[in-house]
């Protein structure tokens, strides 16, 4: 079964997933004190290490598991905004990023294709978030789509009802400001069966999974 997934998106005690500015210094907006709870080396598995399997290290690796093709906001992929310059950015993640599938990226500027060694491919569209989803299901052969961030662009598939499975990690700290994950959407709840996983790092880890639909 085909599922559109939200997975380790970090969200602090009072709901927010993101600083107000994105720079190269700061690539989530001073909401850098989120991932100090979040285990990147597990992202696809915990085989590749020999420290103990918590719970948290357990949930965070379900991020790459059956997903053929992710979506992402444009300040995910940089700091950068307006018409793109030739400063040779290709993301954050250097030579090797993490995702290993075709990434669609939401932009009103497109561009040519970034294709990289390990399988990653960012592809640059300017596409509702239907029209997008369209794109990536066609391009995950058969696997799921992961919207990966930022919060806005998550934000925007939940409001649009295309979101099936969503985890979040809300965090025990409090940023005061910043970008919100839950604007506009009052009421979200009733779609959603809800689990809840406290651990003891003090992270409550919450599974949305979409009721089935009418």
């Amino acid at each position: 079964m085909f599922r559109t997934r939200v997975h380790n998106l970090l969200v602090s005690s009072d709901g927010y997933a993101a600083g107000d500015r994105v720079t190269i210094e700061q690539p989530i907006g001073g909401a850098g004190a989120l991932f100090r709870y979040f285990d990147g080396r597990v992202i696809h598995g915990v085989h590749g290490m020999d420290d103990p399997i918590t719970a948290d290290r357990a949930l965070f690796s379900m991020w790459g598991q059956g997903i053929g093709a992710e979506i992402m906001g444009r300040r995910k992929f940089g700091p950068q905004s307006g018409e793109w310059t030739d400063d040779g950015w290709r993301g954050w993640w250097g030579d090797e990023p993490p995702f290993r599938t075709p990434v669609f990226i939401l932009t009103h500027y497109p561009r040519e294709t970034m294709e990289f060694a390990n399988g990653t491919s960012f592809h640059f569209v300017d596409a509702s978030p239907e029209d997008a989803l369209h794109l990536a299901k066609a391009a995950a052969g058969g696997l799921d789509v992961r919207i990966g961030g930022g919060p806005s662009t998550v934000n925007a598939f939940l409001q649009a009802d295309l979101i099936d499975f969503l985890h979040l990690s809300i965090v025990p700290i409090v940023l005061g400001s910043g970008v919100r994950i839950w604007d506009d959407l009052a009421g979200l709840e009733d779609r959603f069966e809800i689990e809840s996983i406290s651990t003891s790092s003090g992270v409550t880890h919450q599974l949305w999974n979409r009721k089935q639909r009418g």
